[in-house]
């Protein structure tokens, strides 16, 4: 199994969007639908326009596994609107899904290594995310296990969707 890291762009939008209703998926089948919902982001049009528009104005990476789009995230200079800046140069991980036929292979932590050293090369030194901190805590530790570590615990919208911004220095 050879995992590669591929740069993408804005037409690459239905892709992540596929990735993402995968997971959702996946995750309306465990029970677990407060992270996602339980409807296809492809079919929610302002999740559409989202994902188009950090396609566009960021920079959309995909792990492969043999050639086969297996994982994604997109790099940004800021975080979502959600949340504050961190006050200095940063990078900013969104949209972090995978195909979830290859869970468990190692994709996902080789998007963020990737993201970790175009973050280095482009002479920034903090990488953030923010992610869904509900049920077990299982995403925050597949974090934490990728050389994160947890800044601050948020709450957005009025459902009180529970979040955990991360944080890793790459110099």
């Amino acid at each position: 199994m050879t995992i590669t890291v591929r740069e993408g762009g804005p037409d690459d939008a239905p892709l992540i969007l596929a990735m993402l209703d995968s997971s959702v998926e996946w995750l309306v089948a465990r029970g677990r639908t407060r992270q996602w919902g339980t409807e296809p982001w492809s079919a929610n049009p302002r999740a559409v326009e989202m994902v188009r528009r950090y396609a566009a104005t960021g920079t959309p990476y995909f792990a492969e596994i043999d050639g086969t789009p297996a994982a994604t995230l997109t790099l940004t200079d800021a975080p979502g609107a959600y949340l504050e800046p961190a006050g200095e140069p940063e990078r900013y991980i969104h949209l972090l899904a995978s195909d979830r036929r290859f869970k468990g292979r190692g994709a996902g932590a080789a998007l963020l290594a990737h993201a970790a050293e175009a973050t280095r090369r482009a002479g920034v030194g903090l990488l953030r995310v923010d992610c869904y901190a509900g049920d077990d805590g299982r995403l925050v530790a597949f974090y934490e296990q990728n050389d994160f570590v947890r800044t601050e615990a948020f709450t957005h919208g009025a459902d009180e969707w529970p979040g955990q911004v991360l944080a890793r220095r790459v110099f």
